[in-house]
């Protein structure tokens, strides 16, 4: 029987390309979220993850749909700062994450994959990074209260994890999520590099965070990690080592940049994860 996974958010930008590669690679995928997704690759059930009691049914049966689950991929929340007002954020965020972990242990679950942010190293980075290519091994440094929620949530996965020695979790800290339609504005940048200087001019390509997702299903172990997940170039035309030089003459390298490579490292995905993104913006323009 293929493995059970349910995918909150999956009607959402990143959710769409997770459980399309999902049910490509013979899971069986159900997609809980507040509206269906267009590509209606998966079952459906409306949920509103802010409230425990729904969560823990949909974790658990849903009627004639499925009863019992395997894994959890959380995505859902109000996906970036200044969406919503930042109490809203907040509540949501939080809860529903906290909803999901806390009924997921409920149910016995113990593999769950959620989706953290490249904000909690610190962006928008006007406070420029300790050094360069940014990692894991910092603290985490929210600016926003959408950040703000994501450092809180991987502290409670800690926690989770503490009270649950079975549990894997893991956390991916996603850089912003691109489809191929998003690339035609990519080369427009190189006239202004200050436009994504804020994420250090990283992305993700949806396939390849997609791609990420199910590496971390597959991951073996216990506890809590988290990776960083990005595309291996950044968005510009502009080569890596002279973005540095002109913006951030003053902070350390940790190691030679080269090329077009990505500011957000990738290593530790690569290491631990098997983690070997294939597509990029300049396949497409």
């Amino acid at each position: 029987m293929a493995e059970r996974v349910v995918v909150t958010g999956g009607s959402g930008k990143l959710g769409r390309a997770c459980v399309r590669d999902l049910v490509e690679h013979g899971y069986d995928v159900v997609n809980l979220d507040r509206e269906p997704s267009p590509d209606d690759l998966a079952p459906f059930t409306k949920v509103d993850l802010t409230d425990y009691g729904q969560v823990v049914e949909a974790l658990t049966r849903i009627d004639d749909r499925y009863s019992g689950v395997d894994a959890v991929v959380h995505l859902a929340a109000i996906p970036a700062p200044g969406l919503q007002a930042n109490s809203t954020t907040f509540r949501n965020n939080v809860l529903s994450t906290y909803n999901v972990f806390a009924a997921a242990r409920l149910a016995g679950i113990a593999n769950i994959v959620w989706a953290s942010s490249e904000t909690v190293l610190g962006l928008p980075f006007e406070t420029p990074p300790p050094y360069l290519p940014v990692d894991e091994e910092y603290a985490p440094r929210p600016e926003s209260t959408y950040s703000l929620v994501k450092t809180m949530e991987e502290t409670m996965v800690e926690q989770f994890c503490r009270w649950e020695p079975s549990l894997n979790a893991t956390g991916l800290r996603f850089s912003n999520v691109m489809y191929v339609e998003d690339y035609a504005a990519f080369p427009a940048f190189n006239d202004d590099p200050s436009l994504r200087q804020w994420n250090l001019w990283s992305y993700i390509d949806a396939r390849d965070g997609a791609l990420a997702i199910r590496l971390g299903l597959q991951r073996e172990g216990t506890g809590k990690e988290v990776f960083v997940i990005a595309s291996p170039d950044t968005v510009m035309t502009t080569p890596t080592p002279d973005l540095v030089k002109d913006h951030y003459p003053e902070l350390e390298l940790k190691r030679p940049v080269v090329g077009h490579e990505t500011l957000l490292s990738i290593e530790k995905a690569r290491r631990l994860l098997g983690y070997d993104p294939r597509h990029s913006w300049r396949h497409h323009v």
